[in-house]
């Protein structure tokens, strides 16, 4: 980890890529294959170590307002993206005491261990450094002999068939996860990597694993030194993303939000809509992968996170905690009628203008209109040059190392403004005629 006085010393001038990669150290000979970044913490924007704790009241209640409004302009500072990101993602409650979160803290801890526990009374060798990348079982659940792990006896349970098969695929896509980070040179990361992903998987049985969340996992099993903090932190934004994750024989579940990409850009350029209609694109399935792994893939593991990070506090909604908490419950929908400006201000800029403009679409989310805004700076290209499917995704890979997160969600939002008045015009017409 860097030292305070180094942190203190990023912050009084411009942090060069150097500095800031101190965090996140990338292997020498990979340094040439990444994509380039463009995120530097920055005094007066960025949400720095000082300005996070000087938003603590005295028994530990958060000022959510100041925070996000900070992050909206800058980013979190490296130091203290875990504890941040666990408000963002709902974790906690800015309204929480410093003593109600070490309490719920705790809880959580020990019911993760208990998941372990059962995890690993099933397969040993959860828990232990080490992970496997062969299967344990075969599809009818006899064992196979794997070094490190034995399976006792057959498998004659649905559910715990399904989740041992998983066991390999996942330890293979670990070690294919942030290779060019130094991490995870080192084994007993790759297998919190997998320790995480495996419970998680058992937990969630319903979704189970499917390729991708490992790009989720990798950033929380790096920011938390605790495994159980890290699964949680996973857990929630598994909350906003998993229905992406669902999938059968005949659909993926990240086709509502495909669904909803087509409507947008139709609604604010319909000539980039037919055009894509006709090269038989309307279902929009070449953005599959920036929604399903939140641009892991366009930008460096830093400007991912700066991403993310940005994306979660303009989606802020100040119910998300309890709304995890108590799923049962019922939460009053908030309208701008019911709201003051202090409560407003509570809210993320994107979110803020949902519940302003009385929009409830299910699957909005910001990264439909960072999708839209990546193809609106294409536009030209597009129209010109794509005679196939194969030509749009080749110009759109060459946003890869190109794309400024900070411009790009500027530009969400003003399409998701944009997109929000076009529905408002139409129920007005409607209602008018």
């Amino acid at each position: 980890m860097v030292g305070w006085a180094a942190i203190s010393e990023m912050f009084g001038r411009n942090a060069g890529t150097e500095e800031l990669e101190a965090f996140y150290p990338i292997r020498p000979e990979c340094v040439a294959d990444i994509p380039k970044t463009r995120f530097r913490p920055r005094a007066g924007k960025t949400l720095s170590a000082r300005r996070w704790h000087a938003a603590f009241s005295e028994d530990g209640h958060l000022d959510i307002a100041k925070v996000l409004r900070r992050i909206q302009r800058g980013g979190i500072h490296p130091s203290i993206k875990g504890v941040v990101w666990e408000f963002l993602l709902g974790c906690f409650d800015p309204n929480s005491s410093f003593e109600d979160r070490n309490q719920l803290r705790q809880q959580r801890r020990e019911r993760y261990g208990m998941w372990k526990t059962e995890c690993q009374n099933m397969v040993p060798i959860i828990g232990s450094g080490t992970f496997i990348t062969t299967p344990i079982i075969t599809d009818d659940g006899q064992p196979i002999e794997v070094e490190g792990s034995q399976v006792a006896s057959a498998v004659s349970d649905k559910k715990v068939a399904q989740w041992m098969l998983s066991l390999h695929q996942i330890g293979l896509d670990v070690v294919r996860t942030d290779r060019a980070l130094t991490f995870y040179e080192n084994e007993t990361n790759q297998a919190k990597l997998w320790d995480v992903l495996a419970i998680y998987s058992w937990v969630d049985d319903d979704i189970s694993y499917v390729q991708g969340m490992n790009d989720i996992c990798s950033p929380m099993i790096i920011l938390f030194e605790n495994e159980a903090d890290a699964f949680w932190c996973f857990e929630r934004a598994m909350r906003r993303l998993r229905e992406n994750f669902r999938c059968n024989t005949t659909s993926i579940g990240v086709q509502s939000q495909l669904g909803l990409l087509s409507q947008v850009i139709k609604t604010v350029d319909p000539k980039l809509h037919q055009h894509l209609e006709d090269l038989d694109g309307g279902e929009y399935l070449f953005a599959f992968r920036m929604l399903m792994v939140l641009f892991r893939r366009e930008f460096s593991f830093v400007d991912a996170l700066y991403l993310w990070e940005v994306m979660w506090a303009m989606e802020y909604n100040p119910h998300i905690f309890s709304l995890y908490e108590m799923p049962n419950a019922t939460v009053d929908s908030d309208t701008a009628q019911t709201l003051d400006q202090k409560l407003l201000k509570q809210y993320g800029k994107f979110e803020r203008k949902n519940v302003q403009n009385g929009n409830n679409e299910k699957n909005t989310a910001l990264a439909i209109f960072l999708v839209a805004s990546v193809l609106e700076t294409k536009n030209k290209r597009i129209l010109k040059e794509a005679k196939g499917l194969d030509d749009v995704v080749t110009i759109l890979g060459d946003i890869t190392g190109n794309l400024d997160a900070k411009k790009a969600c500027k530009e969400a939002l003003k399409i998701h403004n944009k997109y929000l008045r076009s529905k408002v015009g139409y129920i007005y017409n409607k209602v008018v005629s």
